[in-house]
């Protein structure tokens, strides 16, 4: 016999009681199983929860009067995100929960987000909330995981047709996802992370078939300020157990104020985890802005390439790269599983080879004699004179990339010896 499967639903339930009862309902009318757990901090329930907020409350540590008591709805918020966070990730921990249903505004919502983050991808996760809309940033809801958001259209304020109608919506989809799929991702192969954008994306085909064809698994992340973290993430859990870093547009953009800036951590984790890695600066010779109206007045004597109609890259100009050189031999200088660093001379991105819109070989230089000068004698910098799409520097960087490593067969003993 199948097991039931069991879906946590998230809410205040001081305000969305009626809401959270009509989707646990309806969930148990499909055959899943309910846990309803209140998130919410002041008024009064009027459904009785299976995971107080007293409870959700503990998990941070301090009393549901502890939290009323700190002085800012902010505060309260934040300790009862951190609760929450802690009281699903032991549910899921003990096979209780296999997927997530969230019904809330802009503070529900967030809370059940940080937790929903908390667990792995492949696990079902989905919010309602009317936030999901407009000009609001999505970052905060999705993080770096695989979180659905959908658009309550209405408030979630009452049971009118229209939100009957997504509320019906939202729980098929997540019956749907514990039903059919909901599992983490399992690889029978060695994962390799390769970080890529449409600038560097000829080149990384190259690379991924080369890897496949070893008999690697190759996992592509799009380095647009999510990606680059979700595979650090990745190299944390363990699941990506070797790395090539074939564009690092995010630490550029990190450095010098782009829309794609990630946090300080980006680059460390291989590092910190000892994993083998090979460092490429694809996608370095530019940072990204909005659209082209909306650029900086201080950019404009720059070479800008219109990419779409909300993104511009900017040209990195010399001085900057050699910040970046420097920023990016510092960030791989401790590591010592095998490591390596490989840059094409004749171009970082299709638009940066001889004749393109942003080529500025002086500038490109200028990062490579960064690097150089930088990198620790530990760590091998190998220059190619072609461009970073170019299959010769694709199959050179799966060369050398071989050469360290070795073959799944062999992946195992290099990794052993590089274990923290």
């Amino acid at each position: 016999m199948e097991k039931t499967p069991n879906i946590a639903l998230i809410g205040t339930l001081d305000t969305k009681s009626d809401e959270i009862r009509y989707v646990r309902d309806r969930l148990r009318g499909l055959g899943a199983g309910t846990i309803v757990i209140d998130s919410g901090i002041l008024g009064t329930a009027t459904l009785l929860a299976d995971v107080s907020r007293d409870v959700v409350a503990e998990g941070s540590g301090h009393s549901l009067a502890e939290v009323r008591n700190t002085g800012s709805r902010g505060a309260a918020v934040a300790l009862m995100q951190e609760g929450l966070r802690q009281v699903v990730k032991d549910l899921y921990a003990a096979g209780h929960i296999d997927g997530l249903l969230c019904l809330g505004g802009a503070e529900g919502g967030l809370m059940a987000a940080a937790a929903m983050q908390a667990l792995p991808v492949g696990v079902p996760k989905v919010i309602v909330s009317p936030s999901a809309s407009g000009r609001r940033e999505f970052g905060p809801f999705m993080g770096s995981s695989d979180v659905v958001v959908m658009h309550s259209v209405v408030d979630i304020l009452g049971l009118n047709s229209v939100a009957r109608s997504v509320f019906d919506n939202a729980t098929a989809a997540v019956m749907g996802m514990v039903t059919w799929a909901g599992r983490p991702p399992v690889s029978h192969r060695p994962c390799v992370g390769i970080t890529m954008l449409g600038q560097t994306t000829p080149g990384a085909m190259v690379l991924a078939k080369r890897l496949e064809d070893a008999g690697y698994e190759p996992i592509i992340f799009h380095a647009n300020g999510v990606g680059g973290p979700a595979m650090d993430d990745f190299v944390r859990d363990g699941v990506i157990t070797a790395v090539i870093d074939f564009t690092l547009s995010e630490v550029a953009n990190s450095l010098f104020g782009g829309v794609h800036a990630t946090g300080p951590d980006r680059m460390t984790a291989a590092v910190k985890h000892n994993v083998p890695l090979i460092v490429v600066p694809g996608a370095c010779d530019f940072f990204n802005q909005g659209a082209m109206d909306t650029v900086p007045d201080r950019y404009r004597s720059r070479a800008l390439y219109h990419h779409n109609a909300v993104a511009t890259l900017v040209r990195i100009n010399e001085t900057e790269m050699q910040e970046l050189g420097r920023q990016i031999a510092a960030c791989v200088a401790p590591a010592t599983a095998p490591t390596a660093v490989m840059v094409p001379t004749k171009g970082l991105s299709l638009i940066g080879v001889p004749g393109g819109p942003i080529a500025n070989e002086k500038a490109d230089n200028a990062l490579i004699e960064a690097l150089r000068r930088h990198l620790p004698a530990t760590i091998p910098l190998t220059t190619i004179d072609r461009d970073i799409n170019s299959a010769e520097f694709a199959n050179a960087v799966a060369d050398r990339f071989l050469e360290l490593v070795g073959t799944p067969r062999t992946l195992p003993s290099v990794l052993a010896e590089h274990q923290p």
